[in-house]
């Protein structure tokens, strides 16, 4: 377990944030903590839908349970989190 910083591209935000996660978290408890930041102060909470992880700038999202550690990010790299239908 270790301190990971990610910048942090939140779905309808203007403002890139520089978060701290663990490199076991995995991307589902990434995309909670970006959402801290972003949701409810300049993000509409979207209930109904799931928030998810992709590399910025790629349209293919990271599975869910994949970890920090095992998604070959590097520190301070930029990750956009996304609303998804569930």
């Amino acid at each position: 377990m270790a301190a990971f910083p990610l910048n942090s591209n939140f779905e309808g935000d203007f403002v890139i944030q520089l978060v701290a996660v663990d490199s076991e978290d995995t991307m589902d408890a990434v995309a909670e903590k970006c959402a801290y930041h972003s949701v409810g102060r300049r993000v509409t909470p979207q209930p109904d839908k799931i928030m998810r992880v992709r590399k910025h700038g790629d349209t293919l999202l990271l599975p869910r349970d994949l970890r920090v550690c095992d998604a070959g990010l590097r520190p301070t790299e930029t990750i956009d989190v996304v609303f998804e239908s569930a």
